[in-house]
């Protein structure tokens, strides 16, 4: 099979018969041997229905349904599990993405040998409450993770080589950063496309201010995990060591100072008294928590077994 369309959605019940039909016409035109995977993430209109009866119409249009509502990277990583296409494209199901550009973007791959093309929408049809914030967002990603010749992190429209896929996990809210977690997997011809962006024809935005807040942490964590993920004790030991070294030298500048004024004849006083023992005992004892346990949990959380363990209602397979 050529090409894989995953497409994650959440109450888009009036755009999905337009874009079925519209990455129908795509395919056939181009002759492509495809799937449609549109995954539901839990909406409460009728797309689930709406997907059922696309199905009904056209077999290659396939069908996930979470019971709630997970997330975005849920769905796609759900969707990259089940992908079939020798190139897999994502985007978003409101019709600011176009198939359009399904034919460039799998030349790239195939032809040019991209692991990963991300889309570019260079001219956008967001308020300037929206795409201010996306460029500080986007100048931030390229700083920390190393791909300088990426502008838009977050755009939904991107293709992958099948291999790419099937080597990354999408968790969290982590699909912002799938250049960079295939980056980290070891897929570095990574490329950009300049895409066209469409004006929202259906709906609204399914996004709030919150997720520049969440996306920042999410950065974090993964420069975290590719500096520190395989030797954690790189970051917490030496923390950890640092810390507790500090705590320890203080502990004997207090002991010092007392044998000091004992010899000198001045007024018996106990270490106790000393603001700075309790200052001391408290970064040593916190050196030795860094050192010991802090990157434990971080390991626990990072190979949960059932992080991406999300409750499935039904399924349209072949």
């Amino acid at each position: 099979m050529d090409i894989s369309v995953v497409v994650p959605l959440y109450n888009e019940a009036e755009s999905l018969p337009e874009l079925a039909q519209w990455i129908e016409r795509v395919m056939k035109a181009n002759n492509f041997s495809y799937e449609v995977l549109m995954i539901n993430d839990g909406s409460t209109d009728d797309s689930w229905q709406v997907i059922k009866q696309l199905h009904d119409e056209n077999p290659a249009v396939r069908g996930v349904c979470f019971r709630r509502n997970y997330g975005k990277s849920p769905a796609l990583n759900t969707g990259f599990a089940r992908a079939k296409g020798d190139v897999v494209i994502t985007m978003d199901a409101d019709l600011q993405d176009s198939p359009d550009e399904i034919p460039e973007l799998y030349r790239m791959i195939t032809q040019e040998g991209y692991d990963l093309v991300s889309g570019w929408k260079k001219k956008r049809y967001d308020p300037l409450s929206k795409t201010l914030p996306t460029k500080l967002f986007n100048a931030t990603a390229r700083r920390v993770s190393g791909i300088h010749n990426l502008h838009d992190f977050n755009c939904g429209l991107k293709a992958y080589r099948r291999e790419v896929v099937k080597h990354i996990e999408v968790y969290g809210d982590m699909h912002r950063y799938v250049p960079y977690l295939a980056k980290n997997a070891g897929f570095t011809k990574i490329g950009e496309k300049v895409v066209q962006h469409q004006a929202r024809k259906y709906g609204s935005s399914k996004f709030g201010l919150d997720r520049f807040v969440n996306g920042y942490l999410d950065l974090l964590t993964l420069w975290f995990q590719a500096k520190f993920g395989v030797k954690p004790m790189h970051f917490f030991g030496l923390l950890g060591s640092l810390m507790f070294i500090l705590g320890f030298v203080a502990v004997i500048v207090v002991g010092a100072l007392k044998l000091y004024n004992m010899h000198a004849g001045n007024h018996y006083t106990l270490v106790t008294n000393s603001p700075y023992f309790y200052l001391a005992l408290t970064a040593m004892i916190l050196g030795t928590q860094l050192f010991m346990t802090g990157f434990l949990g971080e390991l626990i959380t990072r190979n949960a077994p059932g992080r991406n363990h999300y409750e499935i209602s039904e399924e349209i397979e072949e």
